[in-house]
C-alpha cells in the first residue's frame, strides 16, 4: 500500500486529477474514509464546536489537538495526514508532527508564518480566504507558495478567483467552504458529508447519507427491545 505524499498530490495537480480530502476527528471515521480511497485526511480545530458542542469562544488547546491527531493517525495508513495548529506557533506545529504523527500542518495564511514553519522543517497547508479582488488573491497565493507552502486551503474562492489562483501556482489548491470544481480538489468535513449530527435528523439538505436519522432509528429500536425484555441485536458473548 503506497502512501500518499505531498509530491504525489502535486503530481495529481499536474495531471489535473482532483484531490479528495476529508476532515475527521477519530480513528474509525478516518479508517472508513481511507478505505473509500480519499487522498488526504485533515484534523480540523473545529472539533471543539462541531463534535464537542463548544461555543466559538472556547477554542481547542494544543493538548486536545494532539489527542485528536493521534487518534486519527491510528486510523490512517495510506492517506496524507494534516493537522490544524490553532496557535500557528512553530513549537505547537512541531509537537503535532513529532508526537501526533501529522505529515503536514494547517495554519491561517501569513507568508512570514509559513516561512518560519518551513525553516523548522515542517510542511505547511496554508489557509486563506477569498471575497477580495482576484489580483490580490493571486498575489497572496504566489507569496505563500514562494514562502514554502506545500498546499493552499482557499476558503470562499468562487469560480473566478478560485480558477485564477489554482492556475497561478504549482502547488495544489483545495477548498472546503465556498469551494468548487474550479479548484484542484475539495475538502469536506466527514460528519457533514454523511449527515452525522443531531441537526441532520430533520434536515432536508442533500448529503451523501443521513447517519443521524439512521442512528435515531437504531436507538429507538434498541430502547424498545430492552423495555420489552427482548435480547438486543449484535451482542457478542
Amino acid at each position: 500500500m503506497e502512501r500518499i505524499t505531498i509530491a504525489a498530490l502535486r503530481e495529481m495537480k499536474r495531471q489535473a486529477r482532483k484531490i479528495v480530502a476529508v476532515v475527521a476527528w477519530d480513528a474509525q471515521m478516518a479508517a472508513i474514509a481511507e478505505r473509500a480511497g480519499v487522498d488526504m485526511v485533515s484534523v480540523g480545530d473545529s472539533v471543539g464546536t462541531n463534535l464537542w458542542g463548544r461555543s466559538e469562544e472556547a477554542p481547542v488547546t494544543i493538548g486536545e489537538m494532539l489527542i485528536v491527531c493521534k487518534a486519527v493517525r491510528r486510523g490512517v495508513k495510506r492517506a496524507l495526514l494534516s493537522c490544524d495548529v490553532p496557535s500557528g506557533s512553530v513549537e505547537d506545529a512541531k509537537r503535532l508532527v513529532e508526537e501526533g504523527g501529522a505529515e503536514m500542518v494547517k495554519v491561517l495564511a501569513s507568508a512570514d508564518r509559513v516561512r518560519a514553519l518551513v525553516k523548522a522543517g515542517i510542511e505547511v497547508f496554508a489557509e486563506f480566504h477569498g471575497q477580495r479582488p482576484v489580483a490580490e488573491l493571486v498575489s497572496e497565493a504566489k507569496a505563500l507558495e514562494a514562502a514554502g507552502a506545500a498546499m493552499l486551503d482557499f476558503r470562499h474562492s468562487g469560480p473566478e478567483a478560485g480558477a485564477a489562483v489554482a492556475n497561478a501556482v504549482s502547488i495544489p489548491v483545495i477548498g472546503g467552504l465556498g469551494g468548487g470544481p474550479w479548484l484542484d480538489g475539495r475538502v469536506r468535513m466527514a460528519h457533514a458529508a454523511i449527515g452525522y449530527a443531531a441537526n441532520w435528523i430533520d434536515s432536508g439538505a442533500d448529503t451523501y447519507a443521513n447517519v443521524a436519522k439512521t442512528a435515531l432509528q437504531a436507538f429507538t429500536e434498541l430502547a424498545a427491545d430492552v423495555r420489552a425484555g427482548r435480547q438486543i441485536r449484535g451482542q457478542r458473548g
